[in-house]
């Protein structure tokens, strides 16, 4: 994980220094709560994204995900996720703009030491408060993804949430 880290701040550095236009920085942070009887699972999830605009409309860099599941009575369950992210807007105004994002990558969980992969499509508008700093909805998206733990059978799992999902996140834009 160390080396896989090491290696996300080199790229960044590396596109940081060798692009003339400008870099995305966002992400999202987020927290849910539920009860189920006597259980009460809480998830909280913090999900950068760093990124280079090199067109007018195209973007594309690095994205992570720090989850932590806490469930009572339960051992605190951790999902990490590193990959890379395409995007692509359309402005419609100076101040609205829609966009999809097409991330993929590497995720792993300390339960059981499952590792696997993910592949996500999340469409969304962008809202231009001042000079590139702005704030990001999306509604959900489709998303595919699969865990192999030691002892546990091979985990797949595909979802379409257009509606069940509300996300706000925020960025910013740094000309170069």
């Amino acid at each position: 994980m160390k080396k896989l880290l090491v290696a996300v701040v080199l790229l960044i550095t590396t596109i940081a220094s060798a692009q003339k236009n400008s870099i995305l920085l966002g992400g999202n942070i987020g927290f849910s709560s539920e009860k189920i009887g006597d259980s009460k699972p809480e998830n909280f999830e913090f999900s950068p994204k760093v990124g280079y605009q090199f067109a007018d409309k195209w973007t594309a860099g690095v994205e992570g995900s720090i989850l932590n599941i806490k469930t009572t009575g339960m051992d605190k369950t951790e999902k990490y996720k590193i990959g890379g992210f395409v995007r692509y807007t359309v402005p419609l105004t100076d101040i609205f703009s829609v966009f999809g994002d097409l991330g993929a990558g590497y995720q792993s969980t300390n339960l059981n030491n499952a590792k696997g992969m993910y592949v996500n499509l999340t469409p969304a508008l962008f809202i231009n408060m001042k000079r590139g700093f702005g704030l990001n909805f999306s509604i959900g998206g489709i998303n595919y993804d699969n865990l192999d733990g030691k002892n546990d059978p091979r985990q797949e799992n595909f979802g379409f949430d257009f509606g069940k999902t509300l996300k706000i996140g925020i960025s910013k834009n740094f000309g170069l």
